[in-house]
């Protein structure tokens, strides 16, 4: 207990600043051990620093008795399902969805930070936590406007998600998956906007295109023998008349020196 000789610690965080300057242009991230021994993420940002948990809620807080506010939700959800058969009619207010908004930004500053940890799996977690709040809110927002509000990033978050998959197939050196992993990515970036109408903008998205930047970068780290499988891929997507995806593959065949068939 603090008495009148011991004052209280100084709240200023000068020091640590100064000690840590902050870099413009750059994600400044690092990993610290608190004073209860476990480890936490530290963001620099211009005004100070960002500080989050690895695990859980980057905050720590557990609303509701819950691990976050989405598991709350889902959690309602389920009760709902079990008691009506269905999820008709469960609804989510607009208090709801903004907390399930502000409790996604927190999550997206840790997924970044967490992607230049190269804690791949960390991001493929939280990027696809934020997916589920996206879902959630697509089907049960009261308003319109909460059904739409999350909805420009669903790009975004799965490019990330794809990225970070292949990421770490690549730190395992399984190239092969790190390929299958962009593919999956890029055909649910084909149908997200396929979903919503804007089919014309899709080989043009910032989102594809980095996943394609990726795939032609580890293309030449296949072993050969992958030929035979991508010419196997080529002519199932072709009978399923997955184009976007036909395409792809013959890229791919054409990155490696062969003649596609199909």
């Amino acid at each position: 207990m603090d008495t009148p000789d011991t004052p209280n610690p100084s709240p200023d965080i000068s020091g640590l600043l100064r000690d840590w300057p902050y870099e413009s242009g750059k994600l400044n991230v690092r990993l610290i051990v608190a004073e209860d021994g476990e480890p936490r993420i530290q963001m620099r940002l211009d005004l100070g620093i960002l500080q989050m948990h690895t695990e859980g809620r980057p905050d720590g807080q557990r609303p509701y008795g819950c691990d976050s506010v989405l598991e709350h939700h889902e959690q309602r959800l389920d009760d709902h399902t079990a008691e009506h058969g269905s999820g008709s009619g469960f609804v989510l207010t607009e208090e709801h969805c903004r907390e399930l908004r502000e409790e996604a930004a927190q999550f997206y500053h840790r997924y970044m930070a967490l992607l230049v940890l190269e804690d791949f799996e960390g991001v493929v977690r939280d990027t696809g936590r934020n997916l589920r709040v996206l879902d959630l809110c697509a089907r049960f927002a009261e308003t319109e406007a909460d059904r739409q509000a999350l909805e420009p990033f669903r790009a975004y978050i799965t490019m990330m998600r794809a990225r970070a998959l292949a990421s770490q197939a690549i730190k395992d050196s399984e190239p092969k998956a790190a390929v299958q992993a962009i593919e999956d990515g890029i055909e649910a970036l084909r149908e997200h906007f396929a979903a919503t109408g804007q089919e014309s903008a899709f080989d043009a998205s910032s989102e594809v295109q980095a996943l394609r930047g990726m795939r032609e970068a580890i293309i030449p780290k296949l072993p050969v023998s992958q030929t035979a499988e991508l010419r196997k891929r080529l002519d199932a997507a072709v009978k399923a008349e997955k184009y976007e995806l036909a395409a792809i593959l013959r890229d791919e065949l054409k990155s490696l020196g062969e003649t596609p068939n199909a």
